[in-house]
């Protein structure tokens, strides 16, 4: 049975990759975490991480007022 085949149920097996990225960019998704280097249970380095992933909108104007960071 290949991937795209439909199973027992009748449907789709998979989300193709490109939907699944549409979806993700029209809805926005955040990512957070956080990495600790640690040696003998004593933390050396803490590493935060918070992103947030979002498709470009002309509609919605820039946060800042000049255009942005960059």
């Amino acid at each position: 049975m290949a991937w795209d085949d439909a199973g027992p149920l009748g449907g789709p097996v998979g989300v193709p990759l490109v939907d699944l990225l549409d979806r993700v960019l029209a809805t926005g998704v955040v990512i957070s975490g956080d990495l600790v280097i640690a040696i003998a249970d004593v933390p050396l380095v803490r590493l935060s991480l918070h992103a947030l992933l979002s498709s470009v909108n002309e509609r919605v104007p820039a946060p800042w007022a000049d255009g942005g960071p960059l």
